[in-house]
């Protein structure tokens, strides 16, 4: 099984402690998530994130509806916390966020470990690109909701 590693990063005017509770808010999940992939949060909520946590999702990946099960497996607050698929289309998939204090602000950063059915063919042609697009997005949102000019 081959592991690919996608990184992205993003500078906000904040520091961590009033940026994390953003990514700990599940219900912000719909706002950093691109449309076009339909996300859905099924887990009954209100809940709180937390290392342990499950969250049940479905979202629709080029027209095809999936199911995406994620754990919370780490939670370091305001720091870091890193979820890991327990069930959907990939066969790996560690997302590690890391929210580092600089004199300006924060540095976000996401790294993402990821493994594919059909190996590299399938991660070049289609996660890949789905991928940036997806980052991009997320981009875009953080960066208009916190008044941050390009």
């Amino acid at each position: 099984m081959r592991l690919h590693d996608f990184r992205a990063e993003l500078r906000l005017p904040l520091p961590p402690e009033e940026l994390f509770p953003v990514f700990a808010d599940a219900g912000n999940l719909d706002v950093l998530t691109p449309p076009w992939l339909h996300f859905r949060i099924l887990t009954p909520g209100p809940f709180e994130l937390r290392a342990g946590s499950i969250i049940d999702c479905r979202i629709r990946v080029r027209g095809l509806p999936l199911r995406w099960r994620t754990l919370i497996a780490e939670w370091a607050p305001p720091h870091r916390f890193v979820d890991v698929r327990m069930h959907g289309p990939f066969r790996r998939w560690v997302h590690t966020h890391t929210f580092e204090e600089r004199e300006d602000g924060t540095v976000v950063r996401d790294r993402v470990q990821s493994a594919v059915p059909l190996g590299l063919c399938l991660h070049r042609r289609f996660v890949r690109p789905d991928l940036d697009r997806i980052f991009t997005f997320r981009r875009d949102a953080l960066e208009a909701r916190f008044g941050v000019k390009r």
